[in-house]
């Protein structure tokens, strides 16, 4: 599946193929330490806010879940 951005499809897979790996060869064998990622995502992250903006796509009032969405203050 293409990006939203066609800018920023080869990133995305880029980052689809690292996290693949990653989690067949890493998480899915209990290793869940490190997030070997995390730079890849960063970079595709900026190049699809760019896309929406340059398309004029409206996100206001959607929610975008991230590392601290979803996850109550309390929680155990």
């Amino acid at each position: 599946m293409n990006s939203v951005g066609e800018a920023c499809t080869e990133l995305k897979r880029e980052y689809d193929q690292c996290f693949n790996r990653w989690f067949a060869e890493k998480f899915l064998k209990g290793d869940s330490a490190g997030d070997p990622c995390g730079q890849l995502f960063k970079r595709y992250q900026l190049c699809v806010q760019k896309a929406i903006k340059e398309k004029d796509i409206p996100v206001e009032g959607l929610e975008f879940m991230g590392p601290s969405k979803g996850k109550t203050e309390n929680s155990s």
